[in-house]
């Protein structure tokens, strides 16, 4: 029974609501970091073989393509070391360890901790927010040329010339308008909409735009968890504080009540 007691009290410190948030948070940014850095790969590969063939037309698309993958590893280095300082202070707050510690205190430097990471997380979450419409720019491009595939192949596509079916990227900005071709039509179209790349592009940027709002998710209850940790933390030092005082003056009325018996008795 002691063991197993032992046990029951360890597990009621373990925090599950940060737990729970740091692993969606892990998840949401494996999914966005990884599907993304191989869906942006997938998109230069078929602007360079299908919408601009001369390498100059496109080497600024491909020096930022590359700028955000290096940007992506940060991304994930930076979201794993946060997630497990983010979990740590969730046990450091954890009423279930205060029990366990019994001359556990609060100070200012823990309360202005928690306060860094309540603002901290506020500010990543509106930057994933962002994060999260930005990923969902290559889905709408993406979901425009998967139509077109599907108008093309319909039934209804046979009644007009297929050739005058096109899609053409330079009206969205990714490669300027003197590039070649430029516009993918008929056959070219054709191969693009059959290959594996270009659907495994699109379903991967959706997997990662997903992953993205899994992480703003997570964020959110981040921060929910450290508002609540915060408030705790400043009640428990007000408490201490109370407690403090209130030794303290029974401390000088022992003495105040010590010091009139002596005098009585000294006086008798």
């Amino acid at each position: 029974m002691g063991c197993f007691e032992c046990c029951i009290k360890c597990l009621g410190g373990v925090p599950y609501a940060s737990l729970v948030a740091t692993i969606l948070c892990f998840s949401g940014v494996a999914l966005f970091c990884g599907c993304g850095h191989v869906a942006l790969s997938g998109t230069v590969s078929i602007l360079e073989t299908y919408f601009s063939r001369v390498a100059s037309d496109h080497a600024m698309l491909t020096d930022v393509i590359q700028l955000m993958q290096y940007v992506i590893y940060g991304i994930a280095s930076f979201f794993f070391l946060y997630g497990i300082i983010l979990l740590a202070e969730g046990f450091y707050t954890t009423s279930a360890v205060k029990e366990l510690h019994s001359e556990f205190k609060t100070t200012i430097c823990g309360r202005c901790i928690s306060g860094m990471f309540v603002f901290l997380t506020y500010v990543l979450g509106v930057a994933w927010l962002g994060v999260f419409g930005f990923s969902a720019v290559p889905v709408f491009l993406f979901y425009n040329m998967w139509s077109t595939c599907v108008a093309m192949k319909s039934p209804t596509a046979n009644l007009t010339d297929v050739d005058s079916i096109c899609v053409d990227v330079r009206q969205y900005g990714i490669i300027p308008w003197t590039a070649t071709p430029g516009k993918a039509c008929g056959a070219a179209l054709g191969q693009i909409c059959d290959s594996n790349e270009f659907y495994l592009s699109y379903h991967l940027y959706i997997v990662a735009c997903a992953g993205a709002g899994a992480t703003v998710v997570a964020l959110i209850h981040f921060l929910m968890i450290l508002s609540a940790n915060w408030a705790y933390l400043k009640d428990a030092s007000q408490m201490h504080a109370y407690q403090d005082i209130k030794m303290k003056e029974e401390r000088e009325l022992q003495d105040i009540t010590s010091r009139s018996k002596e005098c009585l008795n000294s006086y008798t």
